[in-house]
Order: structure tokens, then sequence, then C-alpha cells
């Protein structure tokens, strides 16, 4: 008897014990959120907020990231988008724990399906997408930096495909990566999993520029600055051109470029932008895909 009533009460201390620690992480808030969003003057900021896992990609930071990327595209307040993180690493890649046998092959291919387009979409988007980058960019992390339109790095960063050091051949990253530099280049990173210098990323390509960590914020705000400086419509058709030509060949690419001014110049803010430029004044821009009359 006495003994059946202790193990009663030790399920009832067990079951006290679960709801105390329920109630403490409830009064503790909300989970923190993957990332974090906020827009002024035309300028969406995207800020990678996990530093304690080091910015993984996970697949809630992926989807937090599409949703931050397409959250009111179309409109014409929105002119560009900076992608920066919070702590020491831009990010590490993917989360390895979401990437073991026991997730199975069908979630792996959501997780690498679910990137792959994400990368893609930044590409796809019709204003332009910043990296801010001030520390480690590693495997699909690196593979991010390299689908931005633009990069900005502190002298401190460094950059590196290391999954051929854990058995997991960084391929999906090598699809932006090999894109953006040197063939050669790219394949010592991805075969040696050594890191690069941000020296030796915008010597080869990976960013376009290099500062020092006091002046990354200051830097990449002037560039974000002078897209909002230009028409919306006319950037949106220029980048979408150019990523379409770059896959084809130079004749090609040439008919492709050439439909494309053509296209230009019939928008309004085309016209306005040459009109401004021969009477000599600030064009003032529509930033509507609003043509001319034929």
């Amino acid at each position: 008897m006495a003994l059946r009533c202790f193990s009663c009460l030790s399920r009832v201390v067990r079951v006290c014990q679960v709801l105390s620690r329920a109630a403490a992480g409830s009064a503790a808030g909300p989970a923190r959120s993957p990332t974090l969003r906020r827009q002024e003057g035309g300028i969406r900021t995207i800020t990678l907020n996990d530093p304690k896992k080091r910015n993984a990609l996970s697949l809630s930071m992926l989807t937090a990231l599409r949703a931050d990327l397409l959250a009111d595209i179309d409109s014409e307040e929105l002119r560009v988008i900076i992608i920066s993180a919070e702590g020491p690493v831009f990010s590490s890649g993917h989360d390895l724990k979401e990437l073991t046998s026991s997730q199975g092959k069908e979630y792996h291919r959501h997780v690498f399906g679910e990137c792959s387009e994400i990368m893609t979409l930044i590409q796809e988007i019709p204003v332009p997408v910043i990296a801010k980058v001030n520390g480690v960019a590693t495997a699909a992390g690196c593979q991010l930096v390299a689908s931005c339109d633009i990069a900005v790095a502190t002298e401190k960063s460094t950059f590196a495909t290391p999954g051929v050091n854990v058995g997991v051949f960084c391929s999906t990253p090598a699809v932006a990566i090999g894109r953006a530099m040197p063939r050669k280049v790219t394949m010592e990173m991805l075969l040696t999993g050594e890191p690069i210098s941000a020296q030796a990323a915008l010597l080869h390509g990976l960013v376009s520029r290099v500062v020092p960590e006091e002046q990354l914020d200051q830097e990449t705000l002037a560039i974000a600055q002078r897209v909002c400086q230009t028409s919306r419509s006319v950037v949106a058709l220029g980048k979408a051109t150019f990523y379409k030509q770059m896959a084809l060949g130079r004749e090609t690419a040439y008919g492709i470029a050439c439909a494309a001014m053509v296209d230009n110049l019939a928008l309004r803010d085309g016209q306005e932008g040459v009109q401004a430029f021969l009477g000599k004044r600030k064009p003032v821009w529509t930033h509507s895909t609003e043509k001319v009359s034929e």
C-alpha cells in the first residue's frame, strides 16, 4: 500500500515538474524569430537572427527569409533589399541536424529544394539584393552571398565550402559560387574546404567591395541609397535581362539585350531619363511599368 502511494506521489511530482517547466517557458515569451525585417526610405533590411546556431539556414530560417523577400515585393515603395546577420557568423550554411539519416530522403529533398528556390528567387525578384557580410560565410551561407546581386564584406570576413571535410560535398553551393568565381578557384574551395579571405573573394568576384568593419554600414547604405535614386522599373528590367542573357550564347544574348533596350526606351521612365538628360535637369521617376504612347 505504502509502495503504491509512493509511486502515485512520484508521478504527481513528475507532472508538476513538467507543468512548472512549461509555465517557465511560457513566461519567457515567444521564441526568437529566425529573421528580423525593417524598411525605411525604400530600403528593406533582412537580418538573419539566430547567432547561437551560427545563423544556420534551417528550414525555419529559409521559410522566414522567403517571406521577408516576397513581402510587398511589387510595391513601388520597395527599392532595394539588404541581407545582414546578427553575430560573428553571417551564416554557417545548412543545419546539420536536419541532414541526419533519421530525417529521410524526402525531408532532405525538401530542405535542398527550398534553399535552391530561395537562391534563385533572389535573382528573380525585381529589386537588387545586397549581402552585407561581417564574419564567416560557409557552405550554403557562402552560396547566399554568391546569389546576391551585390556583396559588401568586411576585411575580417572569410568564405568557405567545408562540406567535403564532414562528408557532404557542397554541390548546391557550387552552383551559385561557380557562377560568381573562376572554375579552378571554386574547385579548390570545394575540394579542400579551405577558407578564402575577403580580399581573395574580392579578387575572384565573390564580393563586390571589401571595407573596414567600422565602414560596413555606411558603405552598404550608400550603395542602397544610390539604387534608390534610379527608376524601379528600369532597374527591374535591367536586372532580369542581365541574368537571362548570362545563361545564353553571345549571339543570343545580344538579341535578348537589344530587345530589352527597345523595351526600356518604351517605358515612360526610359523616355523621362533621356529627356531629363537632354534638358539638363533631374529626372522625375514614376517607378511604374507604364509605357509611352506609341
